[in-house]
């Protein structure tokens, strides 16, 4: 989605219905300067406020998500256009949650390896070794946490009994054995247990 061009659009329909930006805001109860901020594209507005939104301005979502009027006869290729743009930019953005996923974990494991290793090797008392064991912990503890949040929000997990993809909750991600991205979970449509592969689209 073009934010610069879904900006000047917002822009044309708010001068169109001749309204100031502080006018607009106080409609939506937001600031007049996430209406600037909208309109010079630094900036998308919230998907709570998008129906009040084009509602104000007389526009459909599609319309909005454009950045430009659409006539009746092109709304359904508009549609699925936009519809193929959004599920494109998705599977990007889970592709870089996944790598960022990948990153934190190496990271952590490495601070934890490093900390294990000086407590082990290095002359220090016994209180220091231990301190340092914990140093090492606390950050693997939450970004591994993290890392399998990432996992669990990121694309989606495919059953390869029925092929049903499907969003399970962090519990079931975090207790589920695994052997990389794939986990051993309950098909929710099936009911087939089995290691289920981590997928994109």
């Amino acid at each position: 989605m073009n934010q610069i061009k879904i900006g000047k659009f917002i822009a044309q329909r708010r001068k169109e219905k001749n309204m100031t930006q502080a006018e607009l805001a106080e409609k939506l109860n937001i600031t007049d300067r996430a209406v600037s901020k909208w309109e010079t594209g630094k900036g998308m507005p919230d998907s709570s406020i998008m129906l009040d939104l084009c509602g104000v301005l007389n526009i459909s979502v599609n319309e909005l998500l454009s950045g430009e009027m659409i006539e009746m006869k092109e709304y359904n290729n508009k549609s699925e256009e936009l519809l193929l743009k959004m599920t494109q930019e998705k599977e990007k953005r889970d592709k870089e949650f996944l790598n960022m996923e990948m990153f934190i974990g190496i990271l952590v494991s490495i601070i934890l390896i490093f900390c294990v290793f000086v407590a082990s090797f290095v002359n220090m008392p016994d209180w220091l070794r231990i301190g340092l064991i914990i140093i090492g912990l606390i950050p693997f503890i939450i970004g591994v946490g993290y890392a399998i949040k990432i996992e669990q929000v990121a694309g989606y997990y495919e059953c390869q009994n029925c092929h049903y993809k499907y969003v399970p909750n962090y519990k079931d991600v975090l207790l589920a054995i695994h052997i990389g991205r794939k986990r051993k979970m309950k098909c929710p449509k099936c009911g087939n247990i089995n290691y289920h592969k981590k997928v994109i689209n």
